[in-house]
Order: C-alpha cells, then structure tokens, then sequence
C-alpha cells in the first residue's frame, strides 16, 4: 500500500499519489500518459495532473492496481 508519508513532492494536489517507493518501472505512466509522468533524474513517477474525465479516472485506477510495488495510493 502506497505511503502517504512518502508522497513525492513532484505529484500534483489531489486525489491520486505516488510515492517515493516507485522503482520506475513505466507500468503506470504508460497507462495513465495524460496523467502521470517520470522523474527526468530521480527513479520515480508521480502525478504531473489529476484525472479530469471518467476515462483519465479508470486509467489513473488501472494504474493503481497493476503497480508492481502498490506506490500509487489515493487520499
């Protein structure tokens, strides 16, 4: 489960997070692009925008749930 303790300060305010135990692995920002992006130096993703359409929400979700190390979380 994503810490909320250890949200990477990259991540935009709101819903959705992740935090500073992303290995990168690229699952997530490839299936939520419009929403999350990877750290140009840093190993890690995190929420460059929250979801604003029901179809960016249900990727923002996909991502959630097939992240390898559960580093996307929700408040």
């Amino acid at each position: 489960m994503a810490d909320p303790n250890l949200i990477s300060p990259e991540n935009v305010p709101g819903e959705f997070y992740v935090d500073l135990n992303c290995i990168r692995c690229a699952a997530c920002w490839k299936e939520a692009p419009a929403n999350i992006s990877s750290h140009a130096i840093e190993t890690y993703a995190y929420f460059s925008r929250q979801p604003r359409t029901a179809s960016e929400r249900e990727a923002c979700e996909r991502a959630l749930k097939i992240c390898p190390v559960q580093s996307i979380g929700k408040r």
